[in-house]
């Protein structure tokens, strides 16, 4: 027998399109959209200039010179600076940051509180579905902004309580996407078996359904970035969120509401900052939405 015909023959252990990640075939899909990629590039530079912000920045952010307030663009001051002579450029560097650790802040809180209570709500049903929507839909009937005030009101101002009330706020929208989603995959066979054969609620709640409602999930969760974002810009705005001398997006914009006679284009560096961004999340929100349902469909 020769060598050819005892050789083994070479098999392809490449994985079919079909078997492919997921997620490889999500990110895929976001690519080839140009808006989504315009938006995921936008908040990856975000990300890095908030990083190398002391790096990045011109000026001290704090540091004040009266004698310079309201100065125009110029090369020494690219936006030109605010009341107190603060270098507006720096101070819109260095807001990124609270940009995006407010959101993240927000948002941990609310999957932290609307993700295990809405699996286990989906999946049991029952008394316990029964309870957990009914406090959801109470939380639901409150304003959430007013519910927000009524919060940091008895804690305090500061980022980190604005934004843990922000997260109670959103909890109960996370519960119903998570409820809703767990509730038809609870119903799916595999499930069944994955009972027959002794699997435990928490190994069913975090391994056969917790991957199969993580699309919803991330669509929501991109979509209350963009809102924790707006919802962190108005209550700095009002002075409970961020506090002097940190700068943040919403204090930058109340200076300038405060001062718009004396500097009527100083509203225009943190209200486009914060447009730009928040349209980015909710353009990255869409794409995840608009690619999962061409999935789901085929």
């Amino acid at each position: 027998m020769t060598a050819e015909a005892t050789a083994e023959p070479v098999v392809d252990r490449r994985p079919a399109p079909s078997e492919r990640s997921p997620r490889r075939k999500l990110l895929r899909g976001m690519i080839r959209r140009p808006s989504s990629l315009v938006a995921i590039v936008f908040v990856l530079v975000l990300v890095v200039l908030a990083v190398l912000a002391p790096w990045v920045a011109p000026q001290d952010p704090t540091a004040q010179d009266l004698a310079a307030a309201f100065a125009p663009y110029s090369a020494e001051h690219l936006l030109g600076t605010d009341d107190l002579g603060r270098d507006v450029a720096s101070r819109l560097l260095y807001a990124i940051r609270i940009a995006l650790l407010a959101p993240l802040i927000s948002v941990g809180v609310a999957l932290v509180l609307g993700v295990p209570s809405g699996l286990w709500a989906g999946l049991r049903r029952g008394y316990v579905d029964a309870v957990l929507s009914r406090i959801t839909d109470a939380l639901l009937s409150l304003p959430g902004l007013a519910f927000a005030l009524a919060i940091v009101a008895v804690v305090g101002p500061g980022l980190v309580n604005v934004m843990v009330a922000l997260g109670i706020v959103f909890m109960p929208s996370v519960f119903r996407v998570v409820r809703g989603a767990a509730m038809a995959v609870a119903q799916e066979p595999y499930v069944d078996s994955a009972r027959a054969i002794g699997c435990s609620t928490h190994r069913i709640l975090w391994v056969h359904i917790l991957p199969n409602v993580a699309a919803p999930l991330l669509v929501q969760a991109t979509i209350l970035m963009g809102v924790a974002l707006l919802a962190e810009a108005g209550l700095s705005f009002l002075g409970l969120g961020v506090q002097p001398p940190e700068s943040s997006w919403g204090s930058m914009l109340r200076t300038a509401y405060d001062n718009q006679f004396e500097a009527p284009l100083s509203v225009l560096p943190p209200g486009i900052a914060v447009v730009l961004t928040v349209l980015a999340f909710n353009v990255i929100g869409d794409t995840i939405r608009d690619v999962m349902a061409a999935r789901w469909q085929r």
